[in-house]
């Protein structure tokens, strides 16, 4: 009985996405989110990688799935957006609803300062390009080291290192513009 995976050479022909999908869902996620700017497409874009992987029966080895999924990812999330004729925000009308944790008993105006200060956090994260905002992101939401990044992203340490810092400067300038963050002298 032939083997549906093995070719006549021996060469793979097929690979278990499903599995792949699954392990790299969480961070696929945040990059679908930051580049397309709406969390609410986030699950409808998954389907759309999901459904190119399967259409294009790609036989990516598995130290290159990860950049080759990411590349896949940034592409549906571009593609989606022009499907909507523009640019969505990321975490748009968020800004209006109760944050998770907050008190039912707490005091209104704290709430109301706290609410105000995710906001002006919000609105300083859009101002940054989508690589950027991206890499903050997957930092400091998913928590990843810059070796995971480079792993995951296809590009270098240093690579990572360096936007990173740039993302971090403009990240800070605009919240010292906004008033956030106080300048340091």
């Amino acid at each position: 009985m032939r083997d549906w995976r093995r070719s006549p050479s021996g060469a793979s022909e097929g690979c278990d996405w499903s599995t792949r999908l699954v392990a790299h869902a969480r961070w696929l996620r945040t990059v679908i989110a930051a580049r397309s700017g709406d969390v609410s497409a986030v699950d409808e874009i998954f389907q759309e990688i999901s459904l190119a992987v399967v259409k294009q029966q790609a036989d990516v080895p598995e130290a290159k799935a990860a950049p080759w999924l990411y590349r896949l990812a940034v592409r549906q999330a571009l593609l989606h957006r022009r499907r909507l004729g523009r640019q969505r925000r990321l975490r748009n009308g968020f800004a209006r609803e109760r944050p998770p944790d907050a008190d039912e008993s707490a005091d209104p105006l704290v709430w109301l300062l706290s609410d105000e200060r995710r906001q002006l956090i919000r609105r300083a994260i859009e101002t940054l390009n989508s690589k950027e905002a991206e890499l903050l992101l997957l930092k400091y939401t998913e928590d990843w080291s810059y070796h995971e990044l480079a792993a995951h992203l296809g590009i270098s340490h240093s690579a990572v290192e360096a936007r990173l810092h740039r993302a971090r400067q403009r990240l800070r300038a605009e919240l010292i513009a906004v008033e956030v963050l106080e300048a340091t002298s």
